[in-house]
């Protein structure tokens, strides 16, 4: 069986990231999304091993002192985390990881794990941005403008990726990403476990002198 393939996909608020992936999720098989550790109380209709793996802080400390995610971080009190074995174990089933975080965990993913793809998303202009941040018009300018001031800071980390897809026409997004996934499973270090046969057969042909 070969080895998956690892990305990471990064965006500022309001390019449209988590909507892409879910897109991608359902159209291609053998794409899955990773699963992160919180230590924050499960939601309503939320499910251990499905949703999060829901742990206390303890446990999650131990953890992380036993280097055991690929990323993690705190947010708003609460400790978010992505499982390397996890991750691993699925890679070692032929199986492709999405992992949707940001700057910051791609940047620690990649210490961890150098074979990993960075595909970052961008809105197509700063007007639609604006507009996506606003939502339905129930925030005032203050609010939108710490939310562009955010998403700035965000996008000065775009040319640490490896991929950049513009969000303009939906459909022409998912495209460019989904041809990003099957560019890295063409590989030759993907393409030698899953055409071992042919490559044998290929190979053991006699050479022009024999």
């Amino acid at each position: 069986m070969s080895q998956g393939n690892l990305f990471v996909v990064a965006a500022p608020s309001g390019a449209g990231k988590t909507s892409l992936v879910r897109a991608l999720l359902e159209a291609m098989p053998g794409v899955i999304l990773s699963i992160s550790t919180t230590t924050r109380p499960a939601r309503a209709g939320e499910q251990d091993g499905r949703d999060y793996f829901f742990v206390d802080r303890d446990l999650f400390q131990q953890r992380r002192a036993q280097d055991a995610f690929l990323e993690h971080a705190e947010v708003f009190g609460n400790f978010y985390g992505t499982p390397r074995d996890w991750v691993e174990e699925r890679l070692a089933q032929g199986l492709d990881v999405v992992l949707e975080i940001d700057w910051q965990g791609a940047r620690q993913v990649r210490e961890r794990m150098p074979g990993v793809a960075g595909i970052f998303v961008l809105p197509p202009s700063v007007e639609t941005l604006a507009q996506r941040l606003a939502g339905r018009g129930q925030d005032d300018d203050e609010v939108i403008a710490r939310r562009m001031a955010a998403a700035r800071d965000e996008m000065v980390h775009y040319d640490e990726f490896d991929y950049l897809v513009v969000n303009d026409e939906f459909d022409v997004a998912l495209e460019d990403i989904k041809a990003i996934i099957r560019a890295a499973r063409l590989g030759t270090s993907s393409q030698r476990v899953r055409q071992r046969p042919l490559l044998e057969d290929l190979l053991a042909l006699p050479a022009p002198n024999e």
